[in-house]
């Protein structure tokens, strides 16, 4: 049966909705960042470019690096915008955009964030770089979408507990990364820890301007949250949700952080600028190996 029209939107020139992408315009490496100005960061160590476009927040170029098609894509911020762009790259090769049918043949891609975040553990110091071994989905868009497959029960119950969690909040899920991914952009560079997903920047992050939280501890309790030797080492708002839709849709993906700011000693990169850059080579490099 076809995908309604209402349910599969596409522009008049037959484009994705919101990307603005058609099938051949994306790479099978696909590289996830956040601020729409960041796509440029990367793509100028590109050797050429063959594909630029931009609707809103998302921007895409997509080129070669050392003869290795990537494409760069600007998610914008959040769990919401993330279930866009998700949704709509596998549309792009999972689904015949001119019969709306699926197609037989299933294509799995490769998402690498690469984002920057704060630390939660006064060892995982600024100016390092964090891997995702999970993320630990607090913003609760996931529960749209049928995912028992993906969870962790035995992590979540523990977090749960430990933090004495809210139950009118969104239960957390816990969801690993692409362990494909992950063997192929460790090294001696990297931490690893659980990365946990808020669903805003203020009071979702334990952050304080004029109105009181309704858990003025749950920052500590998560500073101190240990199963089995894993830790929350970072906080942002994008890894959970792409490794939750990445699974469900059937892609690879790992989240690579910048670590610019840490919550525990209150520091703040002086040079964020160089801590991305140096990170965007790592990534790059990493991904033509």
């Amino acid at each position: 049966m076809s995908i309604k029209d209402s349910e599969l939107i596409l522009n008049p020139d037959g484009s994705i909705y919101h990307l603005n992408l058609k099938p051949e315009h994306i790479a099978h490496d696909i590289i996830l960042v956040g601020d729409q100005d960041r796509v440029e960061k990367i793509t100028k160590h590109f050797d050429t470019i063959e594909f630029s476009t931009q609707k809103r927040e998302f921007k895409t170029q997509t080129g070669f690096y050392k003869e290795k098609r990537i494409t760069v894509l600007s998610t914008g911020i959040g769990p919401d915008n993330i279930d866009i762009v998700l949704n709509e790259l596998d549309a792009l090769v999972n689904i015949d955009l001119e019969t709306r049918k699926p197609k037989e043949e299933h294509t799995s891609l490769n998402f690498v964030r690469v984002g920057t975040s704060g630390s939660l553990q006064a060892d995982v110091p600024v100016d390092s770089f964090v891997i995702s071994t999970h993320g630990l989905d607090l913003n609760g868009m996931l529960h749209f979408y049928k995912i028992n497959q993906i969870e962790n029960p035995d992590i979540e119950n523990a977090f749960i507990e430990f933090t004495n969690w809210n139950s009118n909040k969104a239960r957390p899920i816990v969801i690993n990364n692409s362990k494909e991914l992950e063997n192929k952009f460790d090294s001696d560079q990297v931490f690893k820890g659980l990365t946990a997903t808020a669903g805003g920047f203020y009071g979702p992050q334990g952050r304080v301007l004029r109105l009181p939280l309704q858990d003025p501890e749950l920052n500590n309790k998560m500073d101190t949250f240990n199963f089995k030797g894993m830790r929350i080492t970072n906080f942002e708002m994008e890894t959970s949700v792409i490794y939750g839709l990445s699974k469900l849709l059937g892609h690879h993906a790992l989240s690579l952080n910048a670590i610019i700011a840490n919550r525990a000693t209150g520091e703040f990169s002086k040079d964020p600028k160089a801590v991305v850059e140096k990170l965007i080579s790592y990534a790059l490099n990493k991904i033509v190996k």
